[in-house]
């Protein structure tokens, strides 16, 4: 594990392997770890991630208003100058992806490819987030964690989620276990009302090679969010992937086994 100081907040970053940089992003409640564990890069790709601002080992936590998906894209790029890469892919998992997809918006000059697991955000807001994140942070505020999970396990929003939707209902209760989340529990309700661009229709600028990877039942990443976003990036290429409420190891399987195929072929064999 390795750290740097950027904007008075020290981020704590893993740097692993040779040859092209990818950096790919942890999802909103996670750190570092969830994209390692999903990526084995092939020889010749190297791979980064950083816990974002309110997230696993960067502390403090820094300004309120600084959580935001822009400021997130911003603290990418200045890990990319620390490290003195010009160009990278970039991609990520939920909230990283909405990150990355900011941030090649932006910076296309620094981008070699693009990754989109399970995206989440179109330019709004996903409503379904916004109630249940919103659920999640009120509960921590007024309650601290141990009461306020042991009240959203008797909500009739954590009750129909677990009907339908399992590892997406665990994932939600698992959201009050992170010991810090008394003082960080705002970044959920900021970064689910925030959004990675304001005109999806910006998507047809990006013209480097892009995977997107979607899975159905998962009200948090709409399969149809992915399917839109492919219908607007120009070198877009789509797989549908296992849901991990049918199957978290077939899941995990599949994204790694995408990844490895997308790098291979776009970027290794050319």
């Amino acid at each position: 594990m390795a750290e740097f100081l950027h904007d008075g907040i020290r981020f704590h970053y893993r740097d692993e392997g040779d040859g092209i940089p990818f950096f790919f992003q942890h999802g909103l409640g996670a750190d570092l770890t969830q994209p390692f564990s999903l990526c084995h890069p092939p020889a010749g790709i190297r791979l980064i991630a950083f816990d974002a601002r309110a997230h696993g080992k960067t502390t403090p936590v820094g300004p309120e208003e600084r959580i935001s998906l822009t400021t997130f894209a911003d603290d990418l790029r200045a890990l990319m100058d620390h490290l003195a890469i010009r160009e990278a892919v970039v991609g990520g998992i939920s909230m990283g992806a909405a990150i990355t997809l900011n941030f090649a918006l932006r910076h296309p000059d620094r981008v070699l490819g693009l990754v989109q697991s399970r995206p989440a955000w179109l330019d709004v807001p996903n409503p379904w987030n916004v109630t249940m994140f919103s659920l999640v942070t009120d509960l921590v505020r007024r309650y601290g964690r141990e009461e306020g999970k042991q009240r959203f396990l008797e909500t009739s929003e954590y009750a129909e989620a677990l009907a339908k939707w399992p590892d997406i209902a665990n994932s939600l209760a698992g959201q009050f276990d992170n010991p810090v989340v008394d003082e960080t529990a705002f970044k959920f309700e900021r970064i689910i009302r925030d959004v990675p661009c304001r005109d999806r229709l910006d998507w047809m600028r990006i013209q480097v090679p892009t995977l997107i990877l979607a899975n159905r039942f998962d009200p948090i990443h709409p399969y149809e969010y992915a399917v839109e976003m492919q219908r607007l990036i120009p070198a877009a290429e789509f797989q549908e992937i296992t849901a991990k409420s049918v199957s978290v190891e077939q899941h995990n399987a599949e994204v790694q086994q995408a990844l490895d195929s997308f790098l291979r072929r776009r970027f290794l064999e050319r």
